[in-house]
């Protein structure tokens, strides 16, 4: 089977991939939200797509930094996705089994790209699409044997804290917040402890939902361009993205990547790290700035 590096694919595409058994790795990666009492590991052991293996964004991560999941070195992110049995040249396919049909699984997408890795696609619609369509599921893993992956970072997909606070005077680029419109507004509650809703001085706010359709695939091209346009994101300039910690802001990256734009840049700090950093009339929670 010829390598492929769409950034979605169907779960019709890779039940055929998979019959076919090219050079491919399947990663579950799913991720919840702490508040939400639900274990990530444990739901994959009872239930994933067969042959699947599962990519914890929580231990392929920076375990120096005190925020959430952030970006790995080189080495670690080499070490712990050659322990999956990928290598340069196998295709990655993830997905994830929220309820919105992609919720980290786009995180896993980008964070394979931002370390060299073009060939990753997200499956359209997660689990829940591949389980709909009645395809089988498993409770069978197999560790797989190790392999060797380099990983080479492209560091100008990602923002720093230091950066977006220079962009309040340049206005080098666009700030998008894709987290809910409520917590954006400053009017609900953010689901970390220690840390309040609000927003960055000129961010606009795209929630990540907005880019799926209710049976939680992308929405068409054409629809998803629309949605950008109506919040006033040029895509033709650079953008930013961010959320709490990083996970569905990478939604927005992807739901870009399709509109033709690769070249979007993460937030990785977040306004986790924004709102403990940030001076206050940079925590905007009133209501103000531009959202959709």
């Amino acid at each position: 089977m010829a390598l492929q590096a769409k950034a979605l694919v169907t779960s019709r595409w890779l039940a055929e991939a998979v019959r076919v058994q090219g050079k491919m790795r399947i990663l579950d990666t799913s991720w919840f939200l702490p508040k939400l009492r639900r274990s990530a590991k444990s739901e994959f052991k009872k239930r994933h797509i067969p042959g699947a293996l599962f990519f914890d964004i929580d231990q392929c991560c920076d375990k120096t930094s005190p925020l959430d999941h952030m970006l790995p070195p080189e080495r670690v992110f080499a070490d712990y996705v050659g322990n999956l049995g990928i290598e340069r040249d196998t295709h990655v396919v993830v997905y994830d089994a929220s309820e919105f049909g992609a919720f980290s699984a786009p995180r896993a997408w980008w964070m394979f790209r931002v370390f060299g890795h073009s060939a990753v696609s997200l499956l359209n619609g997660g689990l829940g699409s591949w389980k709909l369509e009645g395809r089988p599921v498993s409770d069978r893993y197999a560790r797989p044997a190790p392999a060797e992956f380099k990983a080479s970072l492209n560091r100008s997909w990602i923002k720093s804290y230091e950066d977006i606070l220079d962009n309040l005077d340049t206005k080098r680029f666009q700030v998008v917040d894709a987290r809910p419109a409520a917590r954006f507004r400053g009017l609900d509650p953010e689901p970390r402890d220690n840390t309040e809703p609000g927003h960055i001085p000129g961010s606009i706010n795209v929630p990540f939902h907005y880019f799926l359709s209710p049976s939680g695939h992308f929405l068409p091209r054409e629809q998803l361009q629309a949605l950008f346009a109506r919040a006033g994101v040029d895509l033709s300039r650079p953008v930013c993205v961010l959320c709490g910690s990083a996970v569905t802001a990478c939604t927005v990256a992807l739901a870009a990547h399709e509109c033709g734009h690769p070249e979007v840049s993460v937030y990785d700090g977040g306004w986790s790290e924004w709102y403990t950093r940030a001076v206050p009339e940079h925590v905007i929670s009133d209501g103000r700035g531009k959202h959709l």
